[in-house]
Formats: C-alpha cells, sequence, structure tokens
C-alpha cells in the first residue's frame, strides 16, 4: 500500500499511545481520522479536541467510509468492527506495519528495550530538537515538553520507540538501533526468555540498514556476539561501557554526572528527574543525539530543561511536608528503579505505595519479582490486577503477589475502597505505580492530600 494515496483512516483502539501517535501522525498529513476506543480518557478527548472522530461503541452499521483500517495486537480478534473489516476485504494493518512503511524511506532511530525506551526515546528527541536537528518522533508516552507522542518534524529523522510486544519492533529497519534492557517479559509472546532474546531483540538487530550502528547496555553485548548479521556491538552504561557517565551525586535537588565517550566529553550535566536509572537512559540518548550532530553545549542546555513524561516518576504535588508521585512501572525492575528513585530523594522519609498488577500472565511469571520489589516500601496497598487484553487466569490474583511478600504493612485493596483506604492512613510520601487504569486516580488522590492541608 502506498500511504500517500490515502485519504481517510479508521483506527480500531485509537486511544492506545502508540496508536494515538499514528492518529496525530495521518492528521496533521490532512487524512480524516476516525476510530474507536471502549471508553472515554484524557487522550480521547485531546484526539476529538484535535478534530478527529472518536467513537465509544461498536457499531458496524454507521461505520465512516475508510481507505485504511489500522488495530493494535491488544485489541480482541472477535471485536466486531476488526471483524467487519477484515471479512470485507478492506486493507487492515497493524499499527506495527504501518510505522514500519512510515519510517522506510526515512533515517530512523529506534529504542527498543523491556523498561528504558520510553524515557530514552523521549529525551532523545527532545535534546536532537533542542540542538537544532528537525527531527520527528512516534513516543509511547506524553512528552511533558511537546504535550504530545508526536512529534512532526521536517528533517530526514525519525525518533522511533521500539516496542517487543507481539514483536512489532521487526516491521522497523532502523539506522541506529538502542537497546535498553532485555529482562524476561511477554512470555506470553515469545514462550521463554532465550526465545525472547533470540527472536525479539536479536531479530531487531538483524534489521538494521548496512552502515547503521547497534548501541546496547553494556551488560548486555554479550548477547550480541561479532556477526555480519548486524553492526559491531557499541555499548554505554553507567560506570562501564564506551559511551558512559559516571561520578553521579546529587547537588541542589539534581542528579548530576559526567558523561564520556569517543564522541565527546561532557563533565558536570545536571538531569532534572532522579535515579540511577535515569542517568542510564540519558547515557543512552546523549549518544545518539551526538551521533546525530548535537553539540555537547546544547546537550546540557536541553538536559536540563527536560521536563520529563507523564506517568514517569511524575511529581503530582512535590512540597516540603507531603510528596506525591505517579508512575507506569508495571515489571518488577521498573518497581525498583522507582522505589530506588524515590529512597534517594526522601532517604528516612515515610514511602506508601500502591500497585496495580498489569496482566494475569505477567502477574504469574514474576509474582516472586513483584513481592521482592514492593518489600522495599514502608507500606503497600496492592490494588486488583487489571486485565487489559487479557481472560482470567485461573488461581492468578493480586494474592499471587501479596502471599509472596515479607512486608508486614501490607494490604488488599479493591479499587473502590482505595480513597478510603488512603484517607485513613498518614501520608508522607506516596507513590502510585502501574500500566493499567490507576492513572484515573491520579486526579482524585491529589484533591484528596490537598484538602487534608
Amino acid at each position: 500500500m502506498q500511504l500517500k494515496d490515502v485519504h481517510s483512516i479508521y483506527f480500531i483502539g485509537i486511544g492506545g499511545i502508540g496508536m494515538s501517535a499514528l492518529a496525530r501522525y495521518f492528521h496533521r498529513r490532512g487524512v480524516a481520522v476516525a476510530g474507536y476506543d471502549r471508553g472515554e480518557t484524557e487522550l480521547t478527548r485531546a484526539l476529538a479536541a484535535e478534530g478527529m472522530d472518536i467513537r465509544y461503541a461498536e457499531d458496524v452499521a454507521s461505520l465512516p467510509p475508510t481507505d485504511l483500517v489500522v488495530y493494535t495486537p491488544a485489541v480482541p480478534a472477535a471485536h466486531a468492527e476488526l471483524r467487519y473489516f477484515q471479512e470485507n476485504n478492506y486493507p487492515v494493518y497493524k499499527r506495527s506495519e504501518v510505522l514500519g512503511l512510515i519510517s522506510r524511506d526515512m533515517h530512523t532511530v529506534g529504542i527498543g528495550g523491556t523498561h528504558g525506551k520510553t524515557t530514552t526515546s523521549t529525551l532523545t528527541a527532545h535534546l536532537v530538537r533542542s540542538a537544532g536537528i528537525d527531527a520527528s518522533a512516534f513516543l509511547g508516552g506524553i512528552s511533558r515538553n511537546f504535550g504530545s507522542n508526536f512529534v512532526a518534524g521536517l528533517g530526514e529523522w525519525v525518533v522511533v520507540e521500539a516496542d517487543e510486544y507481539d514483536r512489532s519492533f521487526l516491521r522497523l529497519t532502523p539506522d541506529i538501533a538502542v537497546i535498553m534492557a532485555m529482562d524476561a517479559d511477554h512470555l506470553e509472546i515469545y514462550g521463554d526468555h532465550d526465545n525472547m532474546i533470540e527472536t525479539g531483540f536479536r531479530a531487531y538487530a538483524r534489521k538494521i540498514k548496512p552502515g547503521g550502528k547497534l548501541l546496547v547496555r553494556h551488560d548486555l553485548a554479550h548477547y550480541f556476539p561479532q556477526s555480519t548479521d548486524y553492526p559491531a556491538v557499541e555499548t554505554f552504561g553507567v560506570g562501564a561501557g564506551q559511551h558512559q557517565s559516571d561520578n553521579i551525586r546529587v547537588e541542589d535537588g539534581y542528579f548530576v554526572f559526567d558523561y564520556s565517550s569517543p564522541l565527546a566529553v561532557i563533565p558536570a550535566l545536571q538531569h532534572p528527574h532522579p535515579g540511577r536509572h535515569n542517568v542510564e537512559n540519558a547515557t543512552a540518548a546523549i549518544t545518539v543525539a551526538l551521533l546525530l550532530g548535537a553539540s555537547p553545549e546544547a546537550i546540557r542546555t536541553g538536559l536540563l530543561a527536560f521536563k520529563g513524561i507523564a506517568r514517569r516518576f511524575e511529581f503530582i504535588i512535590r512540597g516540603a511536608d507531603q510528596v506525591y508521585i505517579d508512575d507506569y512501572a508495571h515489571h518488577p525492575a521498573e518497581l525498583e528503579a522507582a522505589i530506588g528513585a524515590a529512597r534517594q530523594l526522601y532517604p528516612g522519609r515515610r514511602i506508601t505505595g500502591v500497585f496495580q498488577p498489569h496482566l494475569y500472565s505477567r502477574t504469574r511469571d514474576f509474582a516472586a519479582g513483584f513481592a521482592q520489589a514492593l518489600d522495599a516500601l514502608d507500606e503497600i496497598l496492592l490494588l486488583d490486577i487489571y486485565p487489559a487484553r487479557e481472560e482470567p487466569i485461573p488461581g492468578v490474583t493480586a494474592a499471587t503477589i501479596f502471599d509472596r511478600m515479607k512486608n508486614p504493612h501490607r494490604s488488599l485493596c479493591h479499587k473502590s475502597e482505595l480513597l478510603a483506604a488512603l484517607e485513613q492512613r498518614p501520608l508522607d510520601v506516596l507513590l502510585t505505580m502501574g500500566a493499567g487504569d490507576i492513572d484515573t486516580f491520579v486526579g482524585p488522590i491529589k484533591q484528596l492530600l490537598e484538602n487534608r492541608k
């Protein structure tokens, strides 16, 4: 299919973070955009305000005319509209296929990994554009600098979050591929960790264009031995790698570190967002920005101006006597990073966490890891599992994690009881975490805390 011939497009699952970025891309190009999502959210309201036709009912009888249908794998195969389009021979593409078509004729930076990819791709886009490089970007979160998950540029480069779910990133042909992490995840797709590495990340590395670059976190380099199938690995990291950051310290509320690589030496960089993991993400983003031609001074200025991403260690309240942070963490390693960053910023203070597990399969596969990560909190309220695209798995509930925990201050809590439970607790530093609909509580929790003042 030639995308230039598309004048109308229909998205099934348009409210998804990746789908909405594509919708914004086509809308800016003058294509008539319509789409379905199962419920109204802040993001779907934003799309409607931008002029897109958003629908919340599976109504085959009132579907608009369309040249192309795009869907996300999170949509059930039995979805009435998806079945209608497939049975009537409309051109129906996965989101990843369309993104691959868009990026095919551009110079592409693909940033992948089981965690870190959203922050790193967003920071990379911010740094290169701050340096005057007019790149486009498709992001997996809402950038607080751009106010969007899509950035329209007129230059030859595009920064893309390369998603391993459903092997979506294999649709890309990057010039620069970055791999942030390869922890076991999405085992319902890959089966086991070894297969995820071989048929996922190593296959992704084999998609790099001739003459391209492969940047891998230093402790993962052994998974990519020298091969004619992909470029020689270049490594990055904190305290290790060809491109590295070290001498991390906290000064005046900023994480400060020194960056050094064959590309540049940049001392005393200030990062406005806490945590060793954010320094690691910045190391990769800085390396890519330098490769694209950004100057060290532009990087210094751009990093300090980085506002972050909605729901990535986002401060909702940041006061001397009360702190509320919301985070998208939904994997044990991400929980460890978020809780660890809060500990570094607020040593000696009581940290209360609320966690909503995401997916039955992920809860089953990583229950022990979740339990260990959550035990680092002073108190934890554990919500029911958010099922997303999955049907229940017999015997798998939030108690699967709860029963493995050692934290004596832990509670199981239904969503309907959450606000009342928080009202009864003395809250010093509060951290809400999860990738489901826990974000719908951010406003009410903020109001509760402000009323308490």
